[in-house]
Order: C-alpha cells, then structure tokens, then sequence
C-alpha cells in the first residue's frame, strides 16, 4: 500500500500529465482528470487505491465548488433570468426526475422482482441525471463566443438552476435510505435541521461577515486574509456536517454570505487555484471507481445507459425550451449543450452508493455512462449547428431570414464601415461614424442588445461576424473597412481568414487587449490593430505631460511618432509577480535588464557584435550609471552598464546568457 506522500505524488504527477494532453488537444481538464482517473485507478493499472484518504481529499473539492458557487449566487442575476432559471431551468430538473420514475416503474412491471428499482432510487437517480457539466458546457460557450447568444442564455439559466437544485437535493437523498414508515419523519427532521442551520448561518452570519472580513483587511495581510477564507469556507462545511447535512451545503451557504460583502471579486481570485487542484482530485477518484473490466463484460448496457439518458435529456430540453417560445434551432441547441451528465451528478451518485439505495452493479453501469457522455459533449457541441441544420427543417429558413435582414439594411450601402461587434467600442465607434456622416453596418450577438439598438436608430443586426455568410450580407464586398470591436484573438483570426479571402484590399482595424498578438493579428493580414493597454498607456502618458507643461503640440507628435512606430517604443514591460499568464501557450513580450560584470562576454563590444537578433531579442536602452545613453548599433558596452533587453521570455533569456557569457 502506498504513503501518503507517494499517492500524493501519484495523483498530482498524473494530473499533470492528464490535463497537458487534454488541453493540447483542446479539451477540458476535467476530462482529463477523469482519464487519469480510469487509468491509475483499482480497476486498471491498479497504481492507486480508491481509499477513504483519497475520498476524503476529493471531498474539499466539492466543498470549495460549493463555495464558489454561492460566491456567483447573484439575486439580482437570478432576477434577470427569472424566467429562464425558475420557469425552464425547474421544468428541466422536475422532468428529469420524473421521467426517470417513471421509467423505474415501468421496469418494474417487467422485470422479475430482484431486479426491481424502488422508487427511492429512481429519484436519486433522477437528480442525478439531471444534473449537467458546468464546466465543460461554459467554457464550449465562451470559446464560440455563444454565451450571449438565444440558446446560450437558455443553457445559462438551466444550468444556474441545476446547481441551485444541488442544495436540496443533498439533504434529501441521504433522508431515502430510511425505512418507508420513518421516511416522512426523517424527511421532516432533516429539513427542520437545515431550516436553523441556514437561519442561524444567514442571519447571524450575514451581521458578522461584514464586520470581521474589514477586520481581517485591516491587518494588511494576504496571509492572514487566506488563512480566514479558509477558515470561513471549512468552519461552515464543518457546521452542517455536525448537523448531519451536506459539508457542501455550509460551503454554498458561506459563499453566499461572502458575495455579499465588498471583497466577492479579491476571494474568487484566492479561492480558485484551491478549488481548481482539489476538485482536480475529486474527478480522479470519480475515474478510479470504473471498472474498466465490468464495462467491457457489459457494454452494450452501458452503451444502452449512455445513449438512453443522452437521448432523453437532449428530448426532454428540447421539448421544454420549445414550450417555453424558443425556436426549433434554439431548442435543439439547447438539448444537445446540455445532454450529459455532470460534476454534480457524480456528487449525487456518491451520495446514492454511500445510502446503499441502489445495487453497486447498476451504480457502476451509470456511473461508466455518465463518465462517457461527458467525454463525448465536447464533440456533440462542437457539430452542434451541422446537427441542427440536419434535423430541424425550418433552421436554414431563419438562418436565411437572419442573414435576408443585414442584407436588406446593408444593401444600399456603398463604401461603408463593417463594425464587427456592438458593445460599449462598437457603439461608440458607430457614433464618431454618424456624426461624419460615413455609413455602417454592424453586426451582434446579443440578441437584446440588438433590438434595442435597432429600436434607436442604429444600424445593427444580429449576426456573427466570424461566419461568411453574415459578412456578405453585410456588404463585405463593397465595404471600405472592416472594424472587429471586441478583443478576441481567436475569433479576429477567423474573421480575418474570411475578410482576406473574399476582399483581400479589404483593410481590417483589430482590437486588442495588449500587445501579446500583435505579430500575429499583423501576419493574419490586419492592416492596424489597437491594443487597448498600450493606448490607455499613450493618453495617460499625454495628459501627465500635458499637465507637467510640456507643449500640446510636442505631446501630440510623442504620441503620433510612437503609433507609427507600430507601439515599438511601448512594447514589453517589467514582469512582476503579478504578471503571470494564466496562459503559459502565450509567449509575452516582456522588458529585463542585466547588469554588465567585469568579466561579462559583451563588455568593450560594439551592441550590433552581439547579434542579439538571431535569438530573437533586442537592445532598447543601456543605463551607465546615472546616465541613460542614446543606444545604437555602434554603441559599446562597458562593465556596469545596465542593458534593457526587449523579447519573448526565451529570448530575453538566451540573449542574456549571449551577454555574459
């Protein structure tokens, strides 16, 4: 039997290894926690034990989820989409259940009585399978820019509400293991609990939290503020634990009481590498109870559980969102983002196995499909419009009655700007264009947005600029510039491949957020693009000098003369602590000095000698002493200079070791 220490290194060498090849091949992690999972566990290579200390572990990932989703527990968000979340979202978990009831019962009548599923396990099952994968489904959105969209809002609500539906859930699960003629008892007992605990922890804790988080700020210690985080987030699992609830349900709850406080946004941010690693951990133990072996004896059961459920969720979704004044497309889209199974779902079926309210055979069954729908959701989302487009009949009719609409609007239009997106930059673009009188045409994803943009004159249509079609209603052909307003370099490059091949003298203005993709929105064929930091850098920097005395005229030349250098001058900046991508794939363009010693390679060597651009970095300026030097190629260095080396990471490193070698 493994150490402490080695499972420990067990888990965390694997997690390593599973989320690189996951998200090289751009899918979640989460999957590859679930691989991992399935390969290191008991019923595979055996390199781990599926023990009460790795159950144990895994379930702080759950708390600190919990946490975090009380944290994002917005009235005011649930008021927006009351309909959306109270009226589908409840639909969708009501009929879920119900469904799976009655398919409980229905077995019953024909199958022999040892195989019977009571109707205790079918509700267990039921919320279950109701539940749908947060993580994966969220993030498919925002990569598609689908999240402000009609079927992305729908997804949204339901699944706001299925991580609502969690709480009760919690309590009411385990009150089903008990005798029928106890059941109403135990049920009764177990929400009289819950009712004080969660009066006790709202009431009194929503009087305290405020006053001893501004007493802990007070201190000025981030130490000290993570320390009481933690403290706040286990001491309340820790509550309804003693109380014989859910350890997740105190968690829900001090997120809550936290997102009422000023300091919501500095705790997502400290409380997310937490979350992250151990809910990382508790998908791995989800993939170690596989059994690989049982689902290979029995797969056409499994295959049987994995389509049945999928194929019923995406019918059940479908039908509701229809009910509720979607379109077919909007519906089937829906359906399909929300077929499989999810974090929660595992939660609950945990909690199902641990009430012994179903046989362990059935637990493993599902549990293997569950496992598999959310490894196959990714690709369901991604061919999600081609499905559609395939089975709903009047899908290509609004499309075409969407894209009949930019063409009406954009028709008469010569020599006119496409503004590709309408937020808060489009917008204000739009109104630098009317008052030149220069005509436009933009195109949005927001559906509200749209109509009460259109409502007010502007001329705006909900479209997606990244499709071809929606770029030639709009006119692309007779455009005179193309303006993407929104800082998205993934979607700039697709509409930049659209705009090349179908008008390659089509100018294209880029915004960015800084200068990290430059080059390559540049190579795409962008003829500008505007980083938004490097340009609050120039108008903060003109006002200083403004304000300083220095002449409107000279400060207006500086700000020019460093545009059309193409922001060379501004490029990279001193890396602190605070710097680091969550992205490490994106090579930033980064500032470093280094103090020239003695014996330094470079030292009584002309700058251009060096060849610092066959590494890729370059020399901007050389400080010797208090004196900052004009640098030129013929410059020469000397002992104690202080050299500012501009490049990537890599670079600025090799170039480095080029000078002191």
């Amino acid at each position: 039997m493994a150490s402490g220490l080695e499972l420990t290194l067990l888990l965390l060498g694997s997690a390593v290894l599973g989320v690189v090849l996951f998200r090289m091949l751009h899918l979640p992690p989460m999957l590859g926690y679930l691989a991992v999972g399935i390969l290191i566990g008991p019923h595979a290579l055996g390199l781990a034990d599926n023990n009460a200390s790795t159950h144990a572990l895994a379930e702080f990932g759950v708390v600190f989820l919990m946490f975090s989703i009380g944290l994002e527990f917005s009235l005011s968000q649930l008021k927006a989409m009351r309909s959306i979340v109270f009226g589908l979202g409840l639909a969708q978990v009501v009929a879920t259940i119900a469904a799976t009831m009655l398919f409980g019962l229905l077995l019953a009548t024909l199958l022999p009585p040892s195989l019977h599923v009571s109707w205790q396990a079918a509700f267990a099952l039921g919320g279950a399978l109701a539940m749908s994968s947060t993580a994966i489904v969220s993030k498919m959105l925002t990569e598609r820019l689908e999240l402000e969209s009609q079927h992305g809002r729908r997804i949204i609500g339901i699944l706001l509400f299925q991580d609502l539906a969690v709480v009760p859930l919690l309590i009411l699960i385990p009150s089903l293991a008990q005798k029928p003629t106890e059941l109403a008892a135990t049920l009764g007992w177990a929400s009289l609990k819950a009712l004080v605990v969660l009066v006790l922890l709202l009431f009194f804790g929503q009087k305290l939290m405020r006053k001893w988080f501004t007493l802990v700020v007070k201190r000025r210690s981030q130490e000290l503020f993570m320390l009481n985080l933690l403290l706040i987030t286990l001491g309340a699992a820790w509550i309804t634990e003693k109380a014989g609830l859910s350890m997740a349900l105190g968690a829900f709850v001090a997120g809550m009481l936290v997102s009422e406080t000023q300091y919501k946004h500095q705790v997502e941010e400290d409380i997310k590498p937490f979350r992250d690693v151990l809910l990382g951990l508790f998908f791995i133990t989800v993939g170690m109870l596989l059994n690989v072996d049982l689902v290979l004896q029995h797969w056409a059961l499994v295959l049987l559980l994995l389509c049945g459920p999928v194929l019923l969720k995406f019918a059940l979704i479908a039908v509701l969102a229809k009910l509720f004044g979607a379109s077919d497309g909007v519906s089937m889209r829906t359906g399909l983002a929300l077929a499989q199974a999810g974090e929660f779902g595992f939660v609950l079926l945990n909690l199902t196995a641990g009430a012994a309210l179903i046989d362990p055979f059935i637990i493993q069954l599902v549990l293997a499909s569950m496992v598999l729908s959310m490894l196959v959701a990714p690709l369901i989302i991604a061919k999600s419009d081609q499905i559609v487009m395939k089975i709903a009949a009047n899908e290509w009719m609004l499309q075409s009655l969407q894209l009949t609409q930019i063409a009406s609007r954009s028709m008469a239009l010569q020599k006119h700007v496409i503004v590709a997106g309408f937020g808060r930059s489009g917008q204000s673009l739009a109104t630098l264009l009317t008052e030149e009188k220069i005509a436009y045409q933009a195109l949005d994803l927001d559906p509200e947005r749209v109509q009460e943009a259109q409502a007010a004159g502007a001329h705006v249509a909900y479209g997606d600029a990244a499709r071809r079609e929606s770029l030639v209603a709009a006119g692309i052909n007779r455009a005179s510039c193309l303006v993407i307003t929104y800082a998205d370099t993934a979607s700039a490059l697709k509409v930049l491949h659209l705009a090349h091949e179908m008008a390659p003298a089509l100018p294209v203005i880029v915004r960015s957020h800084d200068d990290t993709d430059l080059d390559l929105l540049k190579r795409a064929g962008a003829a500008e693009v505007v980083p938004e930091a490097l340009e609050g850098s120039l108008m903060l920097a003109s006002h200083a000098l403004v304000m300083m005395g220095v002449p409107l005229r000279r400060v207006v030349h500086r700000v020019q003369e460093a545009r059309d250098e193409r922001y060379a001058s501004l490029r990279g900046y001193f890396h602190g602590a605070g710097d680091v991508s969550d992205d490490p794939e994106r090579m930033y363009v980064r500032l470093h000095t280094v103090t020239l010693r003695d014996d330094a390679g470079a030292v009584g060597k002309r700058i251009e000698e060096l060849e610092l651009g066959s590494v890729g970095a370059e020399v901007t300026a050389v400080r010797r002493g208090k004196q900052r030097l004009e640098t030129t190629p013929a410059t020469v260095l000397d002992a104690g200079d202080v050299v500012v080396l501009r490049g990537s990471g890599d670079a600025v490193s090799r170039a480095e070791g080029r000078l002191l070698q």
